[in-house]
């Protein structure tokens, strides 16, 4: 496998594209080591892993929309979508969590472009999995997205899902978006495996299934859309957790 440069790494944070605005997204996971060494070790130390945890760090340029969004998402719960020097694309790989915002920093020397920094921690676990919908489509009627082989969900696992909209316009618009699931691709009977909640404005949600097992290896987002001369621009992200 060939080596990446990293020139197109997307970030959304709840409701905000941060890719104009970064020059630098980190993310990591890690597991604590529960130390469990005995006597029966033979003289060496034994782990076992403890909680598991992420965190999203991340820096650019300073502007009055992002310091807007990310004020107002400081301390507060919502879904980051990150992608893996990709263009968001359907299909291509996604790594996802619900996160708390917990810190801020912004502005810097005289001279120099005003800068910030931020770092989020999660509060789910952190998902590897596809986007589902593409950041640059607008949607101004009910749809289907495109159809993915994500996989079954073996019992005690989750189907996870984050949905970013990104902008709104038009009066009144609402968009009700679902989680659906299908024995093949095409989705002649499918289910809903998992709902959000009617959107008005740019913001982030993130749900998951209840943890049963589900047979079902095809899935898509799909969308109902209301209002007058409604647009929406939305991101969003699937996998197994």
């Amino acid at each position: 496998m060939s080596k990446s440069v990293l020139f197109n790494v997307r970030c959304f944070a709840g409701g905000l594209d941060l890719t104009g605005n970064s020059n630098k997204i980190e993310l990591m996971a890690e597991v604590e080591e529960k130390p469990t060494t005995n006597y029966g070790s033979e003289g060496w130390g034994e782990v076992v892993g403890g909680l598991a945890s992420a965190e999203i760090a991340g820096e650019g340029q300073w502007e009055a929309g992002v310091d807007d969004a990310t004020w107002a998402q400081l301390g507060g719960v919502g879904p980051w979508s990150i992608s893996a020097n990709n263009a968001a694309s359907v299909g291509s790989l996604a790594y996802f969590t619900r996160a708390m915002r917990a810190d801020y920093t912004l502005l810097g020397e005289v001279g120099e472009v005003a800068p910030w920094t931020s770092t989020a921690k999660s509060s789910w676990p952190l998902v590897r999995g596809q986007f589902a919908h593409p950041p640059g489509a607008a949607r101004t009627t009910t749809g289907n997205g495109t159809a993915l082989e994500v996989g079954a969900v073996p019992a005690g696992k989750r189907m996870y899902a984050a949905l970013h909209v990104l902008s709104v316009a038009g009066s009144t618009p609402s968009l009700t978006a679902r989680l659906e699931s299908s024995a093949d691709d095409t989705f002649a009977s499918p289910t809903t495996r998992a709902a959000f909640d009617a959107a008005t404005e740019a913001g982030g949600q993130a749900v998951r299934t209840d943890g049963t097992a589900i047979a079902d290896t095809w899935w898509r987002l799909a969308w109902d859309i209301t209002g007058t001369t409604p647009s929406f621009l939305f991101a969003a992200a699937v996998g197994i957790g």
